[in-house]
């Protein structure tokens, strides 16, 4: 299995950490919900897989282009 990284598209905040670790998700699965300019905004699964890290919690500030999560597909 190849491990991938899941990462923001947008700064702003962790509104809603959707998923769990060992989870299997589907392709567009909502793993965090970020908040950014008032806007609600889902990162999702790149790809099937199994969800192995999230490096966020809610409330974190993060950046454009982090790291938030590791799956194996």
């Amino acid at each position: 299995m190849a491990a991938i990284e899941v990462r923001s598209e947008v700064a702003g905040n962790v509104w809603l950490v959707e998923a769990s670790p060992d989870t299997n998700l589907e392709e567009d699965d909502v793993i965090v919900v970020l908040e950014s300019m008032k806007m609600e905004i889902p990162v999702t699964a790149p790809s099937k897989g199994k969800l192995t890290q999230i490096l966020v919690s809610k409330d974190d500030m993060i950046a454009e282009d982090q790291v938030i999560a590791l799956m194996e597909i």
